[in-house]
């Protein structure tokens, strides 16, 4: 596997202080420590604390439209992959969470993240509905992953739900 970039390496950062410390801790000094570059090499590749979040967004973004297309691909169908992975991209601590985690930690607190966030919900509802006929069910369905994407991410391992997914989505008609 090749070695991360100084960028990437720089916004893997930026998501671990985000996520260990929250929005008020992210300074350019501390960013920078934590990447291993200095304050000038995070300045090359990111000029501000405005680009770094820019950065994040695009990147959660890319990771997210990746996500779908591997949804539309799976071969149980994309709502069993939506249910199963809003439980196991965390347990796994898939980029795809890591990046969703520092996110939610600047949600209520920066317009574009809350803007970016429902635009996601709002795509993954979107595919949901494609693929199942009811609006409603596909809400439900939304929202079940929504639960359980917040159960794992606090560690609750209940997986009842994921275990009888096929009488889940039998009861939810999807």
């Amino acid at each position: 596997m090749p070695k991360p970039s100084s960028r990437d390496r720089i916004l893997d950062a930026y998501e671990n202080v985000l996520v260990d410390h929250g929005h008020a801790a992210v300074t350019l000094d501390g960013v920078a420590g934590e990447a291993g570059v200095s304050k000038g090499g995070l300045l090359y590749h990111f000029g501000s604390k405005e680009a770094l979040l820019d950065g994040l967004l695009e990147r959660i973004k890319r990771l997210n439209e990746a996500d779908m297309e591997q949804a539309k691909q799976a071969p149980d169908g994309v709502v069993h992959y939506y249910l199963r992975s809003s439980v196991s991209d965390v347990t796994k601590n898939e980029p795809l969470h890591k990046a969703t985690l520092a996110t939610i930690r600047m949600a209520g607190n920066e317009p574009r993240v809350d803007a970016a966030m429902r635009s996601i919900m709002e795509s993954w509802r979107a595919l949901l509905a494609e693929h199942v006929p009811d609006p409603l069910t596909a809400e439900l369905i939304a929202a079940v992953g929504d639960a359980l994407y917040l159960r794992a991410a606090v560690g609750d391992t209940s997986d009842t739900i994921v275990r009888n997914l096929d009488q889940v989505l039998d009861r939810l008609g999807g």
